[in-house]
């Protein structure tokens, strides 16, 4: 092999090295105490707030403290399952920067609900998987009943955002487009001057509603 030939393998080698460093799966949570989550404007876990029961991190009902990745991500694709009590509600908030208001004022939600009991079942753009208030779910939605698990997928690079519920890609759309700004203008966060504009993503939420919800088995690669 010459010189130019070793070069240009060794550059191959390099790129597809760092393609699957840039790809493999980092463990959020699987069942065992974590250091890759924290209390939203908390330096630790709040133990108080949310517990590990089984392979799941669960809510105690009452105060809410919400979860939030310890490190922030942009470009990115999160799995994970979840199951709410009857009339649950809860959601996966992304793009959140912390700041002095709550998760929900800063990042957008990937809706997590029992859309059979809870009220925001009943419109379609509160639902679950909903982009929260502003997008339904389309046509391939499809919920698992209350007490059996919900997977769950959001999909975001070079700001197109992807909703995923039980293998269905469910809500899709450009982050900062024009479109979504008139979502924006048109819902109730219209008011909140920080909601949806981090341009360089932001920590994922995993939201404590005050009812009991679980959450298993969260992983997430960078793209």
């Amino acid at each position: 092999m010459n010189v130019k030939r070793l070069v240009l393998a060794s550059l191959a080698a390099a790129v597809f090295s760092t393609s699957i460093m840039a790809g493999e799966w980092i463990v959020l949570f699987d069942g065992k105490p974590t250091d890759k989550l924290r209390g939203y404007k908390q330096t630790g876990f709040p133990k108080e707030n949310w517990v590990i029961d089984g392979d799941a991190l669960k809510t105690v009902p009452g105060k809410a403290v919400d979860l939030v990745t310890v490190e922030k991500f942009q470009n990115y694709e999160l799995e994970l399952e979840w199951k709410v009590q009857p009339a649950g509600n809860s959601g996966v908030i992304y793009n959140v920067v912390e700041g002095p208001g709550a998760t929900y004022m800063t990042g957008p939600e990937m809706q997590v609900l029992d859309d059979d009991k809870h009220p925001d079942g009943k419109n379609p753009k509160t639902s679950s998987g909903s982009l929260y208030a502003m997008v339904a779910p389309n046509g391939e939605k499809s919920l698992k009943p209350v007490g059996q698990w919900n997977s769950a997928k959001l999909l975001i690079k070079d700001n197109h955002v992807e909703h995923w519920l039980n293998g269905k890609k469910v809500v899709e759309y450009k982050w900062g487009s024009d479109e979504m700004k008139e979502w924006i203008k048109n819902s109730k966060f219209k008011d909140m001057t920080d909601f949806a504009k981090s341009t360089n993503g932001g920590h994922i939420a995993f939201q404590h509603h005050g009812e009991e919800v679980w959450y298993r088995n969260i992983r997430i690669r960078k793209l």
